[in-house]
């Protein structure tokens, strides 16, 4: 569905990904892992068109996404629930999504918004609320659930648990694997390795702007080099 070759990145002068190959293949959830600072999230937004590319190709669904602007990678089906939630906060819930399903005036924006809130039912509580007086937890969820309103065939998903509570940061990983029910691929970037790992299929590691290890999630776990960087085992 998804496959980067070579794909190099840089922020003026500074080169920051240095040649990353990665394929996602549909109906999976892969995840790559890493340290902060590590490229991940300028990885994702080369993917969903908002960091210029200065080397290598990315192809979804066949297609190469060189001369398709962000949100044309959106029609295509290729979403991003963004770092740090951003979302809207002067607007209510309910308005957030319905920026999440810009592009559609169907009927079946009223069914999204339905099972946006049956995946998230704090948000329908919450709908005619400002968003930015929800908790972390209900931004975070606030923010997957905008993404999928673009119904999108892959969803990015950049540090969805970061700052949250353990309890929460469960809850966020329990949708991420159900998003399979809704024949939704996932492409993960998580600094909680373990987490990650233990609901992909498929794992990278990557170190500076580099693609250093891959392969199996399961084999990734148990990985003794993985276990010391990132696990703490």
């Amino acid at each position: 569905m998804l496959t980067v070759e070579g794909l190099r990145s840089r922020y003026g002068r500074i080169e920051v990904l240095h040649g990353v190959n990665l394929q996602v293949k549909p109906g999976e959830i892969v995840t790559v892992v890493g340290a902060n600072g590590a490229g991940k999230t300028t990885l994702l937004k080369c993917l969903s068109g908002t960091q210029p590319v200065s080397g290598g190709s990315i192809s979804f669904r066949g297609q190469s996404l060189a001369s398709v602007p962000a949100h044309g990678r959106l029609k295509l089906g290729l979403a991003q629930s963004p770092e740090g939630r951003q979302i809207f906060s002067n607007l209510t819930v309910e308005e957030n999504l319905r920026l999440g399903a810009f592009l559609y005036t169907d009927d079946r924006v009223a069914q999204d918004m339905g099972d946006a809130f049956a995946m998230f039912p704090v948000l329908k509580e919450k709908r005619n609320l400002p968003a930015g007086g929800l908790s972390g937890g209900q931004q975070q969820m606030l923010a997957i659930a905008r993404a999928l309103m673009g119904r999108p065939s892959c969803l990015l998903l950049d540090e969805p648990s970061m700052g949250l509570a353990p309890l929460l940061v469960a809850q966020i990983f329990e949708v991420v694997t159900s998003l399979r029910d809704r024949q939704v691929t996932v492409l993960l970037v998580e600094q909680n390795a373990y987490g990650a790992l233990k609901i992909a299929d498929r794992g990278y590691v990557m170190e500076t702007g580099r693609i250093t290890i891959a392969g199996p999630a399961g084999d990734l776990i148990t990985d003794p080099r993985i276990r010391e960087a990132y696990l703490g085992t």
